[in-house]
């Protein structure tokens, strides 16, 4: 397996990005058009954090490469994950990818999200194709013994590409209509629950931020002060997130997704606007972010 390395400006508290033959080792297809691709990519899953994301050539005869955000990496076994769903000609040519072809691959770009002690309570939001980052971040704590277990709300229009069941984990802090879990936290101890607008049974109909809401109106003044948000998501849905972050004058760190043309700070194309203390500024979001504080994207509104 031949790879190469180098660094890039922007990104020093990453070090250094590879460009790797990666290997297709499985490909699972859900419904809605969903994939989940794994990948043997051993130098990317040796450094990948929840946040970080990968560049796919996804055919050869297709030059421009996708970002796709890694959702599990494994570094003893050299594999990577990614979810994503059918969405132009690309991810059209990556959904007909075999086992044991191979994609050229950059990664592990981006900074990610950063944890802290003095916040133990982590309350971690994914809508869409936001949901990867939140399921690396999940799993990521659970292996660290993170205390508490992070709570997990996820949201989504399409059937979860997941295996799903009724949970038997308790959360109080909602009715008894939301009971649909993903299995495979749930085996890890990690609650989470499920909302759409789909009308699927066992999920909360609405938002995923009404879960967080009602969550955070079940905690203490003291419970508060301990709890972080992290999200990912659609730009409504992390503005909608800021929103209760703010309410709640809590901590709040978003995951942002952006078209992307070169991925490693060169093109600037994915460059958005963030308030900082100086001033406005323009951030790339491959090597700047993608993860920013939500109170510097979304400042107001």
């Amino acid at each position: 397996m031949s790879a190469s390395e180098f660094s890039t400006p922007g990104q020093s508290q990453r070090g250094t990005l590879f460009v790797e033959e990666a290997v297709v080792t499985d490909i699972q297809r859900f419904a809605g058009d969903q994939f989940v691709l794994r990948l043997y990519a051993p130098r990317c899953a040796a450094t990948a954090t929840a946040g970080s994301f990968v560049h796919l050539r996804c055919d050869e005869s297709l030059p421009m490469r996708r970002p796709l955000s890694i959702m599990r990496a494994d570094a003893s076994l050299g594999r990577i994950e990614v979810l994503f769903k059918i969405v132009g000609e690309g991810l059209t040519a990556l959904a007909y990818r075999k086992i044991g072809d191979t994609l050229s691959t950059i990664g592990p770009v981006g900074r990610g999200f950063t944890v802290r002690k003095t916040r133990p309570r982590a309350v971690l939001i994914g809508g869409g194709v936001g949901i990867p980052p939140m399921v690396f971040l999940a799993e990521q704590l659970q292996r660290q013994g993170w205390q508490p277990l992070p709570l997990v709300l996820m949201g989504s229009e399409l059937p979860f590409p997941f295996s799903c069941r009724r949970s038997a984990l308790p959360a109080d802090w909602l009715d008894g209509a939301a009971t649909q879990t993903i299995g495979s936290l749930e085996d890890l101890g990690i609650c989470t629950r499920l909302a759409s607008l789909a009308d699927f049974a066992g999920v909360h109909r609405g938002y995923v931020t009404d879960l967080a809401r009602r969550y955070l109106e079940s905690l203490s003044a003291d419970e508060l002060q301990e709890t972080e948000l992290f999200a990912c998501g659609p730009t409504a849905m992390l503005k909608a997130v800021a929103v209760l972050a703010r309410r709640f004058s809590l901590p709040c760190q978003i995951s942002l997704e952006e078209y992307m043309a070169c991925a490693v700070g060169g093109c600037a194309g994915c460059a958005v606007r963030i308030t900082t203390n100086e001033g406005p500024a323009m951030k790339r979001v491959c090597v700047d972010g993608p993860v920013f504080d939500a109170s510097q994207v979304f400042p107001s509104g």
